[in-house]
């Protein structure tokens, strides 16, 4: 059986799909028994689609790879604390379980800044854990936006 661990590394490798896309380095893997069903990484300003996050991606390619929108007994492991909207997507496609890497104290939706996943209002909750591997997940996303800051301030001289 694979670790929270491996599979977040796994996540990780997506992730630098996206910073080699120049996007934001956010890479997300749903998982059934062991089994990839469904993997992303942020590619909004590539596809032109605000909702093109990690987590939007994998559950898109899951639902195909299921042929259901619903996707029960799964796991989807992401770099970065999903935002609202991801969340919002999560709970519609009953995902069983989310383990996020790095925190987001200012949009995460998965108890930093908002606590979504386990709303008692909502039909269907998701587990969570969150903070798996997360000085690796973060310093991934702080070296992306190190490197186009000092790509921003080399070309402004």
């Amino acid at each position: 059986m694979q670790s929270d661990e491996t599979w977040m590394r796994y996540a990780l490798t997506l992730a630098a799909k996206a910073a080699a896309q120049g996007e934001v380095p956010v890479g997300a893997v749903i998982i059934r028994d062991g089994v990839v069903l469904g993997e992303g990484w942020n590619q909004p300003i590539t596809l032109h689609d605000p909702s093109a996050h990690a987590e939007m991606l994998a559950m898109r390619a899951a639902g195909v790879a299921a042929g259901n929108y619903r996707l029960p007994d799964t796991t989807l492991y992401v770099t970065l604390e999903p935002c609202p909207m991801c969340v919002g997507a999560m709970i519609h496609a009953r995902i069983a379980r989310v383990v996020f890497g790095a925190f987001d104290p200012k949009t995460g939706a998965a108890g930093s800044a908002f606590d979504l996943l386990t709303d008692q209002r909502h039909n269907h909750r998701v587990s969570v854990s969150g903070g798996v591997l997360s000085e690796e997940c973060a310093e991934t996303l702080r070296a992306f936006f190190r490197a186009r800051r000092l790509a921003l301030a080399t070309n402004t001289q």
